[in-house]
């Protein structure tokens, strides 16, 4: 399995492609993030966060997909994260016919061209990007998970209650604060790892206790310690 990925032409997101060549090793890594996908097979799906890694490879035959940044795809598509979890779900089971037919009618028109599948996602996915704006404690999490501060604070410093933002960060992200920090600290310490930096170094600058904490949260998240994380990913 080969894997290609850039950012999207409008800012915020990402494009992916996978193809069937080779062996795919790597892990899907928990990001807070959910995907539109599409392949030869299944046609158009969501995927949800996830909250541990999953297999690694889309699964046989062509796929791509449009990565929305983290936190703004549930108010796009109209589906909370949390509904989500872990989950590939059709795009037939989430929204009514008449609305799957319009990005699935320009995907279909795209890829009759000759574009490419990654390119033919993108054109069809344009107009979901003007949908309803994300829920604004969503971004609010978003900088307090990445700065690990404690919820009470951030609860202080918006006006809303810990409640409130549970709630929200359930919504926006399929988890609550502290996972999302954690699973943010995951993606933090991962171009750490691919450079080859120290454990022991890696460990302070992505934000853990000490090098066993490293470790511990990423057999939590990943299932592999950080050795062999670094190694799949590699290979």
């Amino acid at each position: 399995m080969t894997f290609r990925e850039r950012p999207a032409l409008r800012p915020g997101g990402w494009i992916w492609v996978s193809t069937p060549t080779g062996s795919a090793r790597a892990p899907v890594l928990p990001d807070g993030c959910m995907d539109l996908l599409w392949s030869e097979e299944h046609g158009l799906l969501l995927a949800g966060p996830d909250e541990r890694a999953q297999p690694p490879g889309a699964g046989p035959g062509h796929w791509a997909g449009y990565r929305f940044a983290p936190g703004t795809a549930p108010a796009l598509l109209g589906v909370p994260a949390r509904a989500l979890l872990g989950l590939r779900v059709p795009l037939a089971e989430v929204w009514p016919a008449r609305r799957v037919s319009r990005p699935h009618d320009a995907l279909t028109a795209a890829l009759a061209s000759g574009t490419p599948p990654g390119r033919a996602l993108e054109t069809a996915a344009l107009p979901l990007l003007t949908g309803t704006p994300p829920d604004p404690l969503a971004p609010v999490l978003l900088a307090a998970a990445h700065a690990a501060r404690p919820l009470t604070e951030t609860a202080r410093a918006s006006g809303a209650s810990p409640r409130r933002l549970h709630r929200a960060a359930l919504a926006a992200f399929g988890y609550g604060p502290r996972t999302l920090a954690r699973v943010l600290r995951l993606q933090r310490t991962l171009p750490l790892l691919d450079a080859g930096v120290p454990l022991a170094t890696t460990a302070v600058e992505a934000g853990y206790a000490d090098q066993p904490h490293l470790t511990r949260e990423l057999r939590a998240l990943t299932g592999l310690t950080p050795r062999e994380l670094r190694a799949v990913r590699r290979g």
